[in-house]
């Protein structure tokens, strides 16, 4: 069976990064970039930016490239992004153990009264995220998650102890342009949390924890934390219905780049070891209230 395009997800994606960017019209929108991002090749995003210019919200020049045609902030939601609801139904139906281990596209479809391509773009999704794997023939299986408070207080604990050495590594070196584009996507944050997608919030968020981890120059420290990342990811988003603890998130990130940026790794890595322990405490307790 034939892979469903990916370029109407990759079109509402665009979107949410331009909003998340806080970019405005003419500005450039690099198609090598933007897969990098979304980790698809080049063909998916440059079929999206085309479907975007026949909508008049993106133009192309020869040459150049595409190019924002209007602010972000009056960017319209496409139809495309009613997909957010659905995946997160079933994110919740997970959690919530409501769902088998095991089952079929047409299980799935049936499930959630779903078309089969609209399944199977919703399933290419997920399995991108790392949270169900394909099955030889027609099947798939969720993946390890965390459902537990325990696990996922314990997760936190790793977290602390590992992004803190991380810090503190012989190796680590500060990447000016991940770090000025860090400060600029948590400044964003401070203005937008209030209405970005619970995935939106879920990804700035690991996007920055894993640029720290890459500075140490030890590339076990990132693939440790990717793992817990994945296998955090279903209660994160159960938990980022509450956002009054985002504006200080995205503050203490903004700190803690002062903080790197002056020289002070030591004081840098305690601080860090804080922010978590703290953030892991009060997302338990968020946590235990929903249950």
């Amino acid at each position: 069976m034939s892979r469903p395009s990916l370029a109407p997800k990759i079109m509402s994606r665009i979107l949410e990064h331009a909003r998340a960017e806080g970019m405005t019209s003419g500005q450039h929108l690099p198609a090598q970039a933007l897969a990098d991002v979304f980790r698809v090749s080049r063909a998916p995003v440059i079929s999206a930016l085309r479907l975007l210019e026949k909508r008049g919200l993106v133009r192309s020049e020869d040459n150049r490239g595409f190019f924002l045609d209007q602010d972000a902030a009056n960017l319209p939601v496409l139809a495309e992004e009613d997909e957010e609801a659905i995946y997160f139904r079933v994110a919740d139906d997970r959690l919530a153990g409501s769902t088998p281990d095991r089952f079929s596209t047409t299980e799935f479809m049936r499930q959630y009264q779903l078309s089969r391509g609209r399944a199977q773009q919703l399933l290419l999704r997920i399995e991108d995220e790392g949270w169900i794997d394909r099955l030889p023939g027609n099947g798939w299986q969720f993946s390890e998650t965390l459902t537990s408070p325990m696990a996922y207080a314990h997760a936190y604990d790793f977290r602390a102890s590992i992004e803190r050495e991380a810090l503190l590594q012989p190796g680590f070196r500060i990447d000016a342009e991940a770090f000025a584009e860090a400060r600029a996507r948590q400044q964003q944050m401070l203005a937008s949390f209030a209405s970005d997608s619970r995935s939106a919030v879920f990804r700035a968020n690991n996007d920055f924890h894993e640029m720290l981890m890459r500075c140490s120059g030890n590339p076990f420290f990132i693939d440790a934390l990717q793992r817990a990342n994945r296998l955090r990811r279903l209660i994160e988003y159960r938990i980022t219905t509450d956002r009054s603890r985002l504006p200080q998130q995205a503050a203490e990130h903004l700190q803690l780049l002062d903080l790197i940026e002056g020289g002070s790794l030591p004081e840098a890595a305690d601080f860090l070891h804080r922010h978590i322990a703290e953030a892991g405490r009060a997302k338990v307790a968020l946590f235990n209230r929903d249950d």
